[in-house]
Parts: C-alpha cells; structure tokens; sequence
C-alpha cells in the first residue's frame, strides 16, 4: 500500500487518522506538526478519491474505508492501535471498530459525525448533495460549520484544497453512507476509551450533539470543547487540539 498514506513519528503506540468529507492525508492544517513523533507513530490514510487515491475508485462507503484502515494497519505492522477520525472520519473509525475490536485501543473523535448519522434536514441534505460538484456548496458547508467567522482567503484555500485532492464522485458518493450511518445498536455499550471533541463554534455536530449521541453510546467516553474552533479545529486551533488529544492517548493502556 505504498503512497496512500502520511507517516509521522515512530514511537510505540500507533495511530490511524481518518480525514473528513472535504479533507485527504495532507490536509490536516498545520495539527501534525504539533504531535509527538517519539511517544507516537501516526498514519493519515487517504480514503479511497482522495489525495494519493484520486482516481482509484469506489465504493465510496465508510465500510470500505474501515476496512481499507485495516489493511494499511496490516501492511505496516501495526496490531493494535488506536483512532482519530475528523467528521466523516468520525464514522469510519466506529466501522473499524466494529470489524476489529479486538484491535482497537481507543477512539478520538473530532467534530465528528455519529453512528446516527449527520441529522441533515431535507435544505441541507440538498445542499450537501450539490457540493459533489458544486463548489459554491462546499465554500457554503465550510463556512457554516466553522460558524461564519473565518476569513475568505481561508475559506477560498479550503475549497481549493477539496477541488484539488478529491474526485467530484467520491465527495458525492460518500455522502449518503456518513449522512444516513444507522448503526447506534452496534456500538452502544463498547467500553474501550473515548475522547470527543465538538468545536465550539460548529452548529451542526456540536456540544449538543455530541452529548446527545457519543456520549449516550459509550460509557467511558470523555467531551472536551475545542474553544475557539469550529469544525475545522486541526486549521483553528492546532496546538490545542494535538495537546488534547496526546493528553488523552498518553492514559490509555494497552
């Protein structure tokens, strides 16, 4: 599986990163610069039509990306790990947890998306559908969720990411596997260790929802508030989020 993924670090306990809708390995912002490459090793994985993966391919489902995370754990080595997942990635490490459980260490999830689904409404269900190739719709979501409080320049850097590092058919096909997930029954109860993190200014997976959803599923689950950030913390406040979430994996035990 060579050139599908971002190594970073070499340290003991290994993390598989899981990017979001409009995101690819390279696109967490300035946040992996931050992570302690000594206690740690990270893997961000391009999921399939993303990044290295352009053009590769479905089937765009958060199934597949499950179980291409487990490959790539298989191809490096890594037995046990645990998992970030960042909105959309949000659903695709519960699905690596219900393949291999027995594999999984812990879950940190970022503004992320819960095994209910994204709760869109039918306005945004048609806004989100328009952003496969729209993006007008895209510059729309990123700016809403981040709580219309960034400046354009990031905004326009945003959407240029996702125009340049993802196929128009996978943001488009993978939309209706994170947005409609329905697998609460699955994961309710699991007692392994997790960490969610809602931004303080994201309106659509917020505080709210996170304690109504994640922490309603798991009973050792933990939320912390990333102030100052929307839904784009890794961009916002990347110092604060690589601290909280080193902070947090450092108490895990094997």
């Amino acid at each position: 599986m060579p050139n599908t993924h971002l190594i970073i670090g070499e340290g003991p306990h290994k993390v598989i990163a899981l990017h979001g809708w409009f995101g690819h390995a390279n696109g967490w912002g300035p946040f992996p610069q931050h992570l302690n490459g000594k206690d740690f090793s990270y893997a961000f994985m391009d999921q399939r039509g993303y990044g290295s993966m352009r053009g590769s391919g479905g089937p765009y489902t958060v199934e597949q990306i499950a179980q291409d995370a487990l490959a790539l754990a298989d191809h490096l080595g890594w037995k046990r790990f645990s998992l970030i997942g960042h909105s959309m990635g949000g659903v695709g490490i519960q699905k690596v947890l219900l393949a291999a459980p027995d594999r999984v260490r812990a879950l940190v999830a970022i503004t992320p998306v819960p095994a209910a689904g994204g709760g869109l409404d039918e306005q945004s269900w048609q806004l989100f559908s328009a952003a496969g190739t729209d993006p007008g719709a895209r510059r729309t979501i990123i700016d809403f969720t981040s709580g219309n409080r960034l400046t354009s320049v990031w905004l326009d850097a945003m959407v240029a990411s996702t125009q340049a590092h993802s196929d128009d058919e996978a943001v488009a096909g993978y939309m209706p596997s994170w947005a409609k997930a329905s697998f609460v029954d699955q994961v309710k109860g699991k007692t392994l260790p997790v960490l969610v993190l809602p931004g303080e200014h994201d309106p659509a997976l917020s505080e709210a929802v996170c304690r109504a959803t994640w922490m309603e599923y798991y009973p050792n689950a933990q939320l912390e508030v990333v102030r100052n950030a929307g839904h784009y913390p890794m961009d916002e406040t990347p110092i604060i989020l690589a601290t909280a979430i080193e902070k947090f994996l450092a108490g895990v035990k094997e």
